[in-house]
């Protein structure tokens, strides 16, 4: 009987024998020709594959990133360049918007992307201010430079029919009342924050002269000017732009080096003898670490577009203030604001105008103590109902440690609050979790796991999803 092994080389051999190929090699070398030919068509195509992706960047869509949320002024800018940058390039661009935290998400999911050139970000003058003010470890030097395309200075507004029609009357204001005057234009630590108490430090004003009402975005801190609810504002001009044109408001000055085309009447600030200049900007940057060859199609790309008339004209119908700079000129100018923001933020009247008595991360850790109060003791009561019956001394009135926990757990929550700005949100609450888990009688395993999960998962979901500005300290997170 012929075995089904023996069937099969018969059919080989069959098959062999009507290939023309048997009159030149062997079945074994026409074997062994095959995987040779095999092996370098694979070796080839990738060859060719990889030199093309480096020839012909980019070979794929682009991703956007703007850090803050749709329908405002940088994402409206954000999707110009997209449209424009898909002419340049031959490519989709597809903007995204990665907001939260004050633009901590978006600035931070920009430079950590892949260098690879296929991940831009429209970067905002928060770059400059978030790690400054220990909300992110993420600075300009994570970023390669492209261009800059947009600058508003800030300016200083009063109601029209205050006493007030320079800086000098202002200034002699503020160094005369008694009461500090209260001012906003966004919420507190925002660039306009920064702009109007560098100004005040800068004239030598007293620190308390200035009280700054955190009010969310520039149009509510207006209308709360004309209420009489506050004495300044201070903001950018396209910010104010509708009621300075209908006379409204008064602009007393603007903190740039030269007067705005956008208003030609308002002197600047330098003009009238303080030489003080602050501004928003916007501009295009790639991670830190992409080919150079990738950055220079690039930068070429973005020089082009930020100067079309296509792009000029946007600009002036939004009531924005082109100001556009090359990426050696751009990195210069990010390097000389960083420096003018670390003085800034780090002045004594900033500090104590950001003095608040409930921090960022105030209701994570409530929610963390909270879980600890109700899951622990649930399960050390199903662990005490499987294995003793009576737990008695647990559940007196008068057993100590129904006192001695509340203490711990106050004691506990405070060293948090003092060490955490330093140490950083993950290291200090795992160790808060860690010592009231002790407390509270948890088991060896429950402990571990309370101390290993519950300080990341909190981090995610507040930091994360819902964007609380968290400090990152030690761990750079």
């Amino acid at each position: 009987m012929v075995t089904e092994e023996a069937a099969n080389r018969e059919s080989a051999a069959g098959l062999w024998c009507k290939s023309p190929l048997k009159l030149l090699f062997s079945e074994r070398e026409t074997f062994r020709l095959a995987r040779f030919f095999c092996a370098a068509l694979v070796a080839v195509s990738c060859l060719v594959v990889g030199c093309g992706s480096d020839r012909e960047f980019p070979s794929r869509p682009l991703t956007l990133i703007c850090p803050w949320s749709a329908g405002g002024g940088t994402d409206r800018i954000a999707r110009q360049v997209a449209v424009q940058l898909e002419e340049e390039l031959g490519v989709p661009v597809n903007v995204v918007n990665a907001t939260g935290g004050g633009g901590v998400t978006g600035h931070s999911r920009g430079a950590l992307a892949s260098p690879d050139g296929y991940t831009l970000t429209l970067a905002t003058v928060e770059l400059n201010m978030l790690h400054h003010r220990g909300l992110s470890a993420i600075g300009p030097d994570d970023y390669q430079p492209l261009g800059l395309l947009n600058r508003d200075p800030a300016a200083l507004f009063v109601h029209k029919r205050s006493d007030w029609h320079s800086l000098a009357d202002v200034e002699a204001a503020l160094a005369e009342r008694a009461e500090p005057m209260n001012a906003s234009g966004t919420a507190a630590g925002g660039i306009w924050h920064a702009a109007l108490i560098g100004w005040v430090a800068q004239c030598g004003l007293p620190s308390e002269s200035v009280n700054w009402i955190s009010i969310n975005g520039a149009a509510p801190s207006l209308q709360e000017l004309m209420a009489g609810g506050i004495d300044l504002v201070c903001c950018s001009i396209p910010e104010a732009r509708a009621m300075l044109d209908a006379g409204e408001i008064r602009c007393l000055g603007l903190m740039a080096d030269e007067r705005s085309p956008a208003a030609p009447d308002v002197p600047t600030f330098r003009e009238q003898g303080d030489d003080w200049s602050l501004s928003s900007w916007r501009g295009l940057l790639c991670p830190h670490g992409v080919p150079p060859e990738r950055v220079a199609v690039l930068e070429a790309a973005v020089d082009r577009l930020s100067r079309s008339p296509k792009f000029a004209e946007f600009m002036d119908s939004g009531g924005f203030q082109t100001s556009i700079a090359d990426a050696s000129e751009f990195t210069e100018f990010l390097s000389r604001s960083d420096r003018q923001f670390a003085e800034t933020l780090g002045s004594p009247a900033f500090v104590q105008s950001q003095t608040a008595v409930v921090r960022p991360y105030f209701f994570p850790i409530c929610l963390g103590i909270l879980g600890l109060i109700f899951v622990v003791p649930a399960c050390r009561s199903q662990a005490a109902v499987a294995t003793e019956p009576s737990v008695a001394e647990e559940s007196d009135d008068s057993s100590p440690s129904r006192w001695i926990r509340p203490v711990v757990v106050i004691l506990a929550v405070i060293a948090f609050v003092a060490t955490c700005e330093t140490i950083g949100y993950v290291l200090a609450t795992a160790v808060l979790m860690w010592l009231l888990a002790i407390v509270f009688g948890a088991t060896r395993r429950q402990t571990v796991a309370v101390t290993l999960l519950a300080a990341p998962l909190l981090y995610q979901l507040f930091a994360r999803t819902l964007g609380v500005p968290l400090p990152w300290g030690w761990l750079g997170w």
